[in-house]
């Protein structure tokens, strides 16, 4: 069975402080829609920060394993290349990664207000990621100012 990898060499990754083996580009935003289309690539074999979602979330996976984890970082599903999943927003946390390569995903978030809950190793909200965040985070990422 041939491996094909999605070409990301021409995607200008983005960071974020704090944020351990997490990238983003932001496609898009649509503030009248409320819809923000990003995508997320995830280190193989590591878990992002524990977060929950406070929005729905619309996720393609274009490359590599989704991998789920419980809060505890124990593997709670595997979502493998080709997988499409509507997430609704939920208060339980959980964390995200790849697998044996790193993944690649188009979360398309529907909503306004906050859409990402960070929360510390004991479920202690810390920070938000909101529809906000997201339009200066793009404004940023394409040059332009406030």
């Amino acid at each position: 069975m041939n491996t094909y990898l999605f070409d990301d060499r021409r995607i200008d990754w983005q960071t974020l402080e704090g944020f351990e083996h997490l990238r983003y580009f932001i496609l898009n935003i649509d503030t009248d829609a409320n819809i923000v289309d990003v995508l997320f690539k995830f280190a193989a074999g590591q878990q992002i920060v524990l977060h929950r979602h406070k929005a729905p979330n619309h996720i393609f996976v274009i490359q590599g394993e989704h991998r789920i984890y419980h809060a505890d970082g124990t593997l709670k599903e595997i979502r493998p290349v080709g997988s499409y999943t509507v997430s609704p927003a939920s208060e339980v946390p959980h964390r995200e990664g790849g697998g044996d390569i790193d993944v690649i995903l188009l979360f398309s978030i529907r909503s306004t207000g906050v859409l990402y809950d960070i929360l510390d190793n004991d479920a202690n909200v810390i920070g938000s990621l909101a529809m906000s965040d997201f339009v200066a985070l793009h404004q940023a990422q394409s040059g332009q100012t406030g």
